[in-house]
């Protein structure tokens, strides 16, 4: 799966040659070849120069997501793991997490009122309450 194309669906992929991947060095403690391994990948993916669709760009160009530059440059940094391959892995599928998160759409809400009965139901509930409530008042004494 190193340089294999990414697969969102059966009829949407993403092409390697779209995804550019650097090994860097990772930040943070990492024992005795934090300053020799790069295990840390940069993974970059040009929305506007890719091979997806015209609708999923323009979704994902509005996307409110910090790892996507104003450029329209997907930008992820994975260093989770102290393993090059698994942190390729792991940048890979955060793309994919990103795309399908596009590629579903949420099914727009209609309004709904609620029914006779349920509204009688409602009201003949509120008056046993009230009733209920009322009753542990002070009792006068005659």
């Amino acid at each position: 799966m190193d340089d294999a194309d990414l697969k969102i669906s059966s009829h949407i992929i993403i092409p390697s040659t779209e995804i550019d991947m650097q090994a860097i060095r990772s930040q943070g403690s990492g024992g005795q070849n934090v300053n020799k391994v790069s295990t840390a990948i940069h993974l970059r993916f040009d929305i506007k120069a890719s091979s997806l669709l015209e609708i999923y760009k323009e979704r994902l160009l509005q996307l409110k997501d910090s790892r996507i530059s104003k450029d329209g440059v997907v930008i992820i940094k994975a260093q989770r793991y102290n393993s090059q391959v698994k942190n390729k892995e792991d940048a890979r599928n955060r793309l994919l997490a990103i795309v399908n998160s596009i590629i579903i759409l949420a099914k727009t809400r209609r309004p709904t009122k609620p029914t006779k009965a349920s509204q009688k139901k409602r009201l003949n509930n509120k008056a046993i309450q009230s009733r209920r409530k009322s009753l542990r008042g002070k009792v006068e004494n005659e």
